[in-house]
């Protein structure tokens, strides 16, 4: 990737629906106003654009790409009915281009990038196993507009929401929903925004509602991971590292830190490119069970700030029915190092903002 040119030019987000039959377009060159038309979207070549599925009239978008106006992905929020639960794949190097995180993997296949689900919720699995234990089914992405209707949109940042629901095990069509009531729902809003040309962020807040008297027993399937790609994984000859300066899954497993970080040398590239990827916990908990936001972490390039793992067996996590759990995270995608990408200063600012 030219790394000039990574700035230069304002964000475009794209969509793809399950039958792309039309899209919508906003930009200087548009007319103000939201309209569909059946181009491609080709013209004019800066522009938001969305592929949605029409069926029945509606315009619902199954997959979102962002990326930048010298037409370099992002990253991609693919919410289709048919998955286990939505993610964000892939979330790419700023220098390289390249990933920095996997879609799936060995030994744990099931991992989907960046992602959020959970395992033994109401005996349902929403993490793993097939979608008949259990599945989060998206209600349709969206881009975010303000209050005048626009697309909140510039030359470095971009806004995406979704409404997902948790819908249990079933002998019905997995995917749905009508037949099975949800027994969560989720409310999420996510920022992706350009901090330079060798940072940007992926702020992720994700609110969850008990739709009936909610029970998670001890488990470490959850609550938000990361996958890394290959080559910044221990495993692959990288670093896992918290903020402590503490590396690997033996010193960092259960330990609480404000943040965990993969990366390393990317491999199969001429020049060499050092890249990374951090996951940031707030200081400020959510519930008691939260406090010190304790790590699950592991070298072939797995992390998760959760702390389902450490629940005592005899007393499982409880979300009664009406009551909400705020969640807030960050992502960061950065060159270099951790101290070079300065992920401390980056902590502080998200720790102390307001949502």
């Amino acid at each position: 990737m030219n790394r000039r040119h990574f700035l230069k030019t304002s964000v475009v987000l794209t969509g793809a629906g399950l039958t792309a039959s039309s899209l919508f377009a906003q930009s200087k060159a548009a007319p103000k106003k939201d309209y569909f038309i059946s181009n491609g979207g080709e013209d004019p070549p800066q522009h938001l654009t969305g592929y949605p599925d029409t069926a029945g009239g509606k315009h619902q978008l199954f997959q979102l790409w962002v990326r930048n106006q010298n037409n370099t992905v992002l990253t991609s929020y693919r919410a289709h009915k048919t998955l286990k639960y939505p993610y964000f794949y892939p979330v790419t190097g700023p220098l390289s281009g390249l990933s920095l995180t996997a879609e799936t993997g060995m030994p744990w296949p099931h991992h989907r990038s960046v992602f959020f689900g959970l395992d033994r919720v109401n005996g349902g699995n929403y993490w793993q196993d097939s979608l008949s234990r259990g599945q989060i089914i998206s209600q349709g992405p969206s881009f975010v507009k303000d209050e005048n209707g626009k697309y909140k949109i510039d030359n470095t940042s971009v806004e995406i929401s979704d409404r997902c629901l948790w819908v249990p095990q079933g002998n019905s069509e997995p995917w749905n929903q009508n037949e099975r009531a949800p027994i969560i729902e989720d409310q999420r809003h996510f920022v992706i925004k350009i901090l330079d040309e060798r940072r940007y962020i992926l702020d992720a807040n994700i609110v969850i509602k008990a739709l009936t008297d909610i029970k998670v027993e001890q488990t470490n399937h959850g609550l938000f991971g990361v996958r890394s790609a290959p080559d910044i994984a221990p495993t692959g000859g990288g670093i896992l590292i918290n903020a402590d300066g503490v590396q690997g899954q033996a010193n960092t497993l259960g330990k609480p830190s404000r943040w965990m970080a993969f990366y390393g040398k990317r491999a199969g590239l001429k020049e060499e490119v050092v890249e990374g990827i951090a996951v940031f916990c707030p200081s400020k908990a959510p519930h008691p069970t939260f406090e010190n936001c304790p790590w699950f972490t592991r070298d072939y390039g797995n992390c998760s700030p959760t702390p389902m793992l450490w629940i005592p067996k005899d007393k499982p996590f409880l979300l009664p029915q009406g009551d909400e759990l705020k969640l807030r995270y960050r992502v960061v995608a950065f060159g270099g190092t951790p101290k070079e990408a300065d992920l401390d200063g980056l902590w502080n600012q998200f720790d102390t903002a307001t949502t």
